[in-house]
Formats: structure tokens, sequence, C-alpha cells
């Protein structure tokens, strides 16, 4: 039996995570057309071209390789973005998951700043860890988003490097061009420090630091 890539439903008191599906489409419709302004380097649908991201997000999780979620807020039940697992790795054995991405994420502008992505964080970590048990996740991001870069260290993983031309670009007016990726890791080993980060992230005040 190999290991198959499904994301459960994974909640906590600011937002609940939910596999992904086309009802979602609408509220991601929303959530989007807030205040574009934060998403120079991120994949981000407008309103238009919603129903088609999320069945490209589908056909993707249909190939095993994503597992891609809806975040939605627990105080107003509304969608306020996406996020995913990405590229399961094995290496010992078929039936054992060894590494994960988290990556396809974006927030809707009223999410930011609000503790929401520390905790979906979390959650999506804590479930790769301790019940899937990687020895390894990672996360990368557009080398010259350092909005996405300072957000991605303050979870507590480490900076590798940068991988050049490493995939599509998705700023504005860069179609057909490649990005250099900054990669970012977190190991079996790191996880207690990173987790014990993040639970005291979440139980201090929010801010705008706080992405």
């Amino acid at each position: 039996m190999s290991f198959k890539l499904e994301g459960p439903v994974l909640e906590g008191e600011l937002v609940r995570l939910e596999p992904l599906e086309r009802r979602h489409a609408p509220g991601l419709a929303l959530a989007a057309e807030e205040n574009r302004d934060s998403y120079a380097f991120t994949w981000v649908p407008t309103a238009a071209e919603t129903e088609a991201y999320v069945d490209a997000q589908l056909a993707r999780a249909a190939t095993g390789m994503l597992a891609p979620y809806a975040q939605i807020s627990t105080a107003t039940g509304r969608v306020v973005g996406t996020t995913s697992y990405w590229e399961p790795r094995s290496w010992h054995s078929p039936d054992r998951l060894d590494a994960i991405e988290v990556g396809f994420t974006w927030l809707a502008a009223s999410a930011q700043g609000t503790g929401v992505n520390t905790e979906a964080k979390l959650l999506l970590f804590r479930h790769a860890f301790e019940e899937w048990e990687v020895s390894r996740l990672d996360l990368k991001t557009d080398a010259r988003n350092s909005r996405s870069r300072a957000a991605i260290e303050r979870t507590g993983a480490r900076f590798e490097g940068v991988l050049r031309n490493w995939s599509r670009s998705w700023a504005p007016g860069e179609e057909g061009r490649l990005r250099d990726s900054a990669i970012y890791s977190i190991t079996a080993e790191e996880w207690p420090e990173c987790r014990a980060r993040l639970e005291k992230r979440l139980s201090g005040p929010t801010g705008p630091g706080d992405r």
C-alpha cells in the first residue's frame, strides 16, 4: 500500500482548514478581491479566475501531488484564502512519507496580521510531523518576495539557499519566465522548538508582522 496524500480537516481557534472543493470558489473570489497590493509575487486568482484556479488545484490533487485547502475564519465562517500540502516524497518505502512541502498559500487582506497564518502553519506542520511523521518539511517562495520570506522565517524554518530558475514566475508581466526560489526547511529534530515558537506567537498579541 502506497502513501496517499490526503489532507484531513484541521481546526484551530482562528482558522479551519477544509479540503478545497468547488463550493469554496465564491468565497475565494471575494477574499482575493479585497486588496491585492500584497500579491506581487504570489499566484492569487482574480474573481473571474477563481473557478479555473480551483479546478487547476483539484487537477493537481488528482495526481497525488497536492492536498489543497481553503482557509476558513472560525469567527465569521468566511473563506479567507488557501494553502496546501505539496510534493510528497518517500525515500524509504512507498507507504511512508518522508518529506512534504507547504505552499500555495495566500490570505485575504483582512485576514493578514490576525494570527490566521501562524495558526494555519502550526496546524499543517503539526499534522505533518506528528501524524505523518515526516523527517523534513520545506517551504519555498520567490527570492524577491521579502514579505513572504520574513513570514517563513518567523515560523522558525531555516534558510537553505536560493534555487535559480527553479519554477515559473507569478509576478505580473513575467508570464513565461522562471523565478529564483528561496528555500527553507524544518526537520523532525527541529520541530519541537519550532512548535513552541509558533504556540508562543499565538498566545501573544497579533500585529502587522504576523502574516
